[in-house]
């Protein structure tokens, strides 16, 4: 474990690579300068470089498909970019999560400083330079961690990884004979890879409807709305 001085700058002992704890590294985080960055994943940080318009470009166009479900599925609140508390060696920042409320049988919650703090059902990272990290370190922390899916848009590879939880370990989901990749977490959260990659709006918003409209998605809703009352 790196023994870090408090008199130094925070940043710096953020260093890409250094060992720590969760708590540690919790502590060096909120005490850097705004706008810094950094994860930690295994008990490693990782300060990520810049991000490329790919990566910016495939980010929206998911941010936009998972707010289409949560717009329709009460009970269930999704989130970009925010510090995900996961355990003793875990903090990550992933691109983005989706998480049943946790009055409604969610795993995640909010602690007193506004942080999520648990694993939430989904996560999605949007990988392009990061492929071999969150397809090997950030997928296994996040399996240790207990999040129950895992979705990885390879930018380069123009592939979508969306793993589930079985037996307590990923297994890649596999897409059926339609091409259509459908959660098990979160029924209705339907995705059409070659939409996505094509950026075709219409045809990723049309795949998602189609699970919207189905009837696993409105027993989900019903099963969400009787857990509220």
């Amino acid at each position: 474990m790196t023994t870090v001085s408090l008199r130094s700058k925070p940043s710096a002992r953020l260093k890409n690579g250094a060992r720590l704890n969760q708590q540690t590294f919790h502590t060096l985080y909120e005490a850097s300068p705004p706008g810094f960055r950094a994860e930690l994943i295994g008990g490693v940080v990782h300060v990520p470089s810049p991000l490329k318009n790919p990566h910016g470009e495939h980010g929206f166009v998911v941010i936009h498909w998972l707010g289409d479900y949560v717009m329709h599925t009460p009970g269930v609140k999704g989130t970009e970019n925010a510090t995900h508390i996961l355990g003793p060696d875990s903090e990550p920042q992933p691109d983005v999560s989706l998480r049943i409320l946790s009055e409604l049988g969610g795993n995640a919650k909010i602690d007193a400083d506004g942080f999520l703090v648990g694993p939430p059902e989904l996560i999605v990272q949007i990988s392009d330079s990061t492929e071999k990290l969150d397809l090997n370190e950030r997928k296994h922390d996040l399996e240790a961690a207990g999040v129950r899916e895992y979705l990885v848009v390879a930018v380069r590879k123009q592939k979508v990884f969306w793993f589930v939880r079985r037996r307590g370990k990923f297994k890649e989901l596999a897409a059926n004979r339609d091409g259509i990749l459908r959660s098990e977490v979160f029924p209705g959260l339907w995705l059409d890879p070659t939409a996505l990659f094509a950026m075709d709006w219409k045809r990723l918003s049309a795949v998602l409807g189609l699970g919207l409209a189905s009837p696993e998605h409105a027993a989900f809703v019903e099963k969400m709305g009787k857990g509220r009352a």
